[in-house]
């Protein structure tokens, strides 16, 4: 196995070879996860064509099988807020160094263990060199508690690259208000929406 480095991914057979991994492997997080974690291929595209974006993936022979995409710009991405890193971390933030882990993929009929470690040494040591707040977050099926999971896995091999610290930044939860067991005559006697805007 070896690692690569890209940034504006443009070349159509690349590019391809990387969509049938990240689709293959993000599949079953997106059927897990409430929220719209998997990119569609129009979205991906854009994503490793950004000069701002670095691309890591970890080859077997001729094939990807892990890959990680990092932006370098959180200004250029819709996932993180800047007014709160403007805040929370005004000199990281002003110097350019609130980094950003899009997504991470590891084909699971790979070498897990051994492309993890590959991919981690190699990006994790560029953003150790960039002096980067490294952030990244992970759906619940991956972290179901605050301590472990893949947070703790991610610090282990930031710490094989050097001194680290993993912080707490925030938890967001879905709910969902199912109105399905409502009778036919609650229905009855809801007003209908224009009803509603006549009165008001």
């Amino acid at each position: 196995m070896f690692v690569t480095r890209h940034s504006n991914v443009v070349d159509p057979a690349l590019r391809e070879k990387l969509w049938r991994l990240y689709r293959t492997t993000y599949l079953p997080t997106a059927e897990a996860t409430v929220t719209h974690e998997m990119l569609d291929q129009d979205e991906f595209n854009e994503q490793i064509s950004r000069d701002s974006n670095r691309v890591w993936v970890v080859w077997s022979d001729s094939s990807p099988v892990a890959m990680t995409l990092v932006s370098t710009d959180v200004r250029a991405t819709r996932w993180l807020s800047e007014i709160y890193f403007e805040k929370h971390f005004p000199d990281r933030y002003r110097a350019g160094q609130v980094h950003y882990i899009v997504w991470v993929v590891v084909d699971p009929t790979a070498d897990a263990h051994g492309a993890n470690v590959m991919l981690a040494r190699q990006a994790l040591t560029a953003e150790a060199r960039d002096g980067a707040l490294l952030v990244f977050d992970i759906p619940e099926v991956h972290q179901p508690a605050a301590k472990g999971g893949a947070a703790e896995l991610l610090f282990r091999m930031a710490k094989l690259v050097g001194d680290v610290e993993l912080l707490a930044l925030s938890t967001q939860r879905y709910f969902a208000l199912d109105f399905a067991n409502l009778s036919a005559t609650d229905v009855d006697r809801l007003s209908s929406p224009d009803e509603l805007v006549k009165n008001a």
